[in-house]
């Protein structure tokens, strides 16, 4: 298994893999069909990045760092295609994730979350990411919980 920086020829494997999680956990909602239909408008041209899980030719994982402002991002759209989870590749995928974000410098991340998915959660704040107050700016009525990683 390796991880893979974005690509244009992958913009299906991102949109598929998302929507069947989304689908298979909650429902899609307008921003998440905006995101997944045009990751490069909305994630790679504003300064953020997708990363890739591949075994062998076969796309089996993927997150996105999507900017939010100068040296904030939104750590989203994480999925792992059925047959691979429960084998750490999320895991994988966020290290990678946490090792971009530290050498570009940014400041901190962040996620929004649905607290019915505790291993996620689990995972999350193994990682370092700790519980803040949601605010104004969710923009996923399925998220009720926000979460911050300090970079620096």
């Amino acid at each position: 298994m390796e991880i893979i920086s974005y690509e244009p020829r992958y913009v299906e494997d991102f949109k598929e893999l998302n929507i069947a999680w989304l689908k298979k956990y909650f429902w899609v909602e307008p921003h998440d069909e905006e995101v997944l239909g045009n990751p490069e408008k909305y994630i790679i041209e504003p300064g953020g990045n997708i990363f890739f899980a591949k075994d062998g030719k076969k796309i089996i994982g993927c997150v996105a760092l999507m900017k939010i402002e100068d040296g904030v991002f939104e750590l989203t759209k994480m999925a792992v295609t059925p047959e691979y989870q429960g084998k750490k590749i999320g895991q994988k995928l966020i290290k990678h994730t946490l090792d971009f974000a530290k050498k570009q410098g940014w400041d901190h991340l962040i996620i929004f979350s649905n607290r019915k998915l505790e291993n996620a959660i689990y995972i999350y704040k193994k990682y370092g990411f700790r519980e803040i107050p949601i605010g104004e700016n969710n923009p996923y009525t399925r998220g009720d919980i926000k979460m911050r990683l300090d970079l620096s």
